[in-house]
């Protein structure tokens, strides 16, 4: 069976996929806010443009970080030591590295088909402030590189 190759991707794909995700932004806060209290099986297309753009955002990312053109942020830096330092770590452990308290949060990944069991976690780490919060800086960029950590799946895509 033939391996498929992965397109290497340019900085100018970055550009555009910001550019695309500005008013799909806007289009989805917009619809959270209109669906807040609802329950059930909602439709929501803006949200999933949002999201779909988010990961393909993070995609071009990591492959420009892969190809030397940009590179790694303090938090996938950080977040690398904190996972080999600390790879057993408990949801809502907290440790300190270089001054600073990091605290572990899993988030559901993967659910069964009846959506009852999670079959696979996501884990990463949140920079906390001096209030016993955590940083809002950092977790934006936590859900900018992994977008996909807090898209929850029935089945593998």
């Amino acid at each position: 069976m033939a391996k498929l190759t992965q397109k290497l991707h340019l900085s100018s794909e970055l550009v555009a996929i910001d550019i695309e995700m500005i008013p799909l932004k806007k289009l989805a806060d917009k619809e959270i806010a209109s669906i807040y209290g609802l329950r059930g099986m909602i439709y929501t297309p803006h949200i999933d443009a949002y999201m779909q753009a988010s990961l393909k955002k993070a995609e071009i990312l990591a492959c420009l970080k892969q190809q030397g053109i940009l590179p790694f942020t303090e938090v996938e830096r950080i977040s690398a030591v904190l996972d080999s330092l600390h790879s057993r770590a408990k949801s809502n452990a907290i440790v300190e590295y270089c001054g600073q308290q990091y605290k572990r949060q899993f988030s559901p990944l993967k659910l069964s088909k009846s959506g009852k069991t999670v079959q696979k976690w996501a884990r990463f780490w949140l920079l906390q402030s001096t209030d016993e919060r955590a940083d809002p800086i950092w977790e934006k960029q936590v859900r900018e590189i992994w977008p996909n950590y807090f898209l929850i799946r029935a089945v593998d895509l």
